[in-house]
């Protein structure tokens, strides 16, 4: 038995008598909603269901240490396994996993987009109002989609250094954080006024979604659905894949529910973005328009400079600078139109 399968088995088995002794908190279940996208015959639905939602509204003047506690709150979710959760006035019905995530799958209408459909989930004999549910829907004229980053990317972070990342993410609430306005620009010049759909994916947990979209919306970024990463234990996984390895499951994703759909990688250097965005384009060959890369910190290591170089070498347009304003006008100018 290899170390990883022992401190696997140990950390359920851990979770599994924590379960059992720690009291129950009482409440009923609430539903978060995640934003969800579409396939070309369903809208898939995505959300948590937990005990509480900690969704705390920042004053401009608090203290580090108010962020700190707020954030950290995030953190501390009970989540509720087992639970049934239905679409209103719509098929389709799923229930909670262990770490209390659920994601339905129901059939498109004609009525469904483009843009944001907007449908409502509810916990079945629950005294609880339905919850809304938004599922980004892309015009069927897009010219390409945007999966983008978000930490150093879109949000200044850090995440080249783990002491700052942490310190950024700790001590900052949605008011305090940056997003960047190259990033900004940069986005709305790619998404062309909503013809474009966009995505993010982050490495950040789950319990932060409520947190970046109010970030996203307060700085006035174009909202789509985000993929973010499951921290939990599961009997079939601990703790998570690798950052690499979550990117490039959500890209997959991504470029599965949207088929013949060009797609233009928006990262930067710092988390090896450059290594899963070259990836993804060996295993979807044609697909991938342009890779947008941002240099923080330091610049690119040796590996995300082979990785730059093999993107170069599939014919892949490739542009790199430490700040995107310098490259949107080659970028627009480069990609193809009608996908």
């Amino acid at each position: 038995m290899g170390l990883k399968t022992l401190l696997h088995r140990t950390a359920i088995r851990a979770e599994a008598m924590a379960d059992r002794l720690l009291p129950q908190s009482g409440r009923p279940p609430r539903l978060e909603a995640y934003r969800g996208y579409a396939t070309p015959t369903h809208l898939v639905l995505r959300g948590r269901v937990l005990t509480r939602l900690r969704h705390a509204v920042p004053h401009a003047e608090q203290s580090r240490w108010t962020n700190l506690k707020q954030m950290v709150s995030l953190f501390l979710t009970d989540e509720v396994r087992g639970v049934p959760v239905a679409v209103e006035d719509r098929e389709g019905a799923a229930t909670s996993d262990e770490e209390g995530y659920v994601t339905i799958r129901v059939p498109r209408a004609a009525s469904d987009g483009p843009g944001w459909a907007r449908l409502s989930a509810h916990l079945p004999g629950e005294d609880a109002a339905p919850v809304p549910v938004p599922v980004l829907v892309p015009p069927e004229d897009a010219d390409w989609g945007v999966i983008s980053d978000v930490d150093d990317t879109m949000i200044r972070t850090g995440a080249h250094s783990l002491t700052r990342n942490l310190w950024t993410t700790f001590t900052g609430s949605a008011l305090s954080r940056h997003v960047f306005p190259d990033s900004l620009a940069l986005i709305e010049r790619l998404v062309e006024g909503g013809k474009n759909p966009v995505f993010y994916v982050s490495s950040s947990p789950w319990n932060l979604h409520h947190f970046l979209d109010a970030l996203f919306s307060r700085a006035g970024l174009t909202p789509g659905p985000m993929f973010l990463r499951d921290l939990g234990i599961g009997e079939d996984q601990f703790i998570s894949g690798t950052h690499g390895d979550h990117k490039g499951a959500a890209i997959d994703t991504i470029l599965e529910a949207n088929p013949g759909l060009g797609f233009v990688l928006v990262g930067d250097t710092g988390q090896h973005d450059a290594e899963v965005y070259r990836d993804a384009i060996f295993r979807h060959p044609g697909r991938i328009r342009a890779v947008i890369l941002r240099q923080p910190g330091p610049g690119p290591d040796a590996e995300s400079h082979a990785a730059m170089e093999a993107i170069r070498a599939t014919g892949t347009a490739l542009f790199t600078d430490r700040d995107f304003a310098e490259l949107s006008d080659d970028v627009m100018a480069a990609l193809p139109q009608g996908g």
